[in-house]
């Protein structure tokens, strides 16, 4: 082998050693900080996420939020179709926050298949659009807005103000 070929491989070497140690060492320090996301039917048969931190995702159940404002303690319960967990949360709900409303809450599960919230998102229809960048479009663009609007609460105001702006201008 000459010089060149076995400096060329002494590279390759530790180039790919360097690279691995440095990936092991990444995952290490980012154990800690990673969050998986499970639905209710995924953690009901495990008892090996108790005391982990995991997100949980799901549907609100209707009749299930009991609300005490002194403490601003909730409980409610996140279903998927086919099993459901207790959640217990301290702290203000998202605006968004209902019965039948998909959610995602972010904390550990208890030893008595109890999920202790630290954070509570509600999910959101995809159409939604505020209402500052719907001003924001430009005429010709007002249209694909009024149709992607029409099912959300503002459609109505948005029709409004875009009818009156293109009959005064026309």
């Amino acid at each position: 082998m000459t010089p060149q070929k076995k400096h060329r491989l002494a590279f390759l070497m530790y180039s790919s050693l360097s690279l691995s140690l440095g990936v092991v060492i990444l995952l290490f320090v980012l154990k800690d900080n990673l969050m998986y996301f499970y639905v209710p039917s995924d953690l009901a048969p495990l008892t090996s996420f108790y005391g982990q931190k995991i997100r949980l995702g799901g549907m609100v159940k209707e009749g299930s939020i009991k609300q005490d404002f002194s403490t601003l303690k909730t409980c409610f319960i996140i279903c998927d179709g086919h099993s459901e967990i207790k959640v217990d949360y301290t702290g203000v709900l998202p605006d968004l926050f209902r019965e039948g409303q998909g959610v995602v809450a972010e904390g550990r599960l208890g030893s008595a298949n109890v999920f202790f919230a630290h954070q509570v998102l509600a999910k959101h229809d995809e159409n939604y659009m505020p209402p500052e960048v719907a001003k924001s479009l430009n005429k010709s663009h007002r249209k694909l807005a009024v149709q992607s609007l029409a099912s959300s609460p503002l459609s109505k105001g948005f029709q409004d103000v875009g009818e009156r702006r293109t009959s005064t201008s026309e």
